[in-house]
């Protein structure tokens, strides 16, 4: 299964709204498995996934893939592998 990256953001609320999601994606701040993504790359389990949050940059791994979740399992579907801050 794959599964389009803005919906997997929103899925797993590392981003709260898909289209918010999609906004972040296309001004170039996501990248999966190293390479700038847009909101229709597909992702599969194991990518990981870099996210800039102004001067904070998640990477997560993705464990599982869902198209819903319940709030409280959202966070089983990745892994967050490092956070860090970044200096623009």
């Amino acid at each position: 299964m794959r599964l389009r990256l803005d919906k997997f953001l929103k899925v797993s609320r590392l981003i709260r709204r898909r289209t918010l999601a999609k906004d972040v994606a296309d001004q170039g701040r996501v990248a999966v498995n190293g390479k700038k993504a847009k909101a229709g790359t597909k992702v599969s389990v194991g990518d990981e996934i870099a996210i800039q949050f102004g001067q904070k940059l998640v990477t997560v791994q993705v464990l599982s893939l869902s198209e819903v979740v319940k709030k409280g399992d959202a966070k089983t579907l990745y892994k967050v592998l490092k956070e860090e801050r970044v200096n623009s």
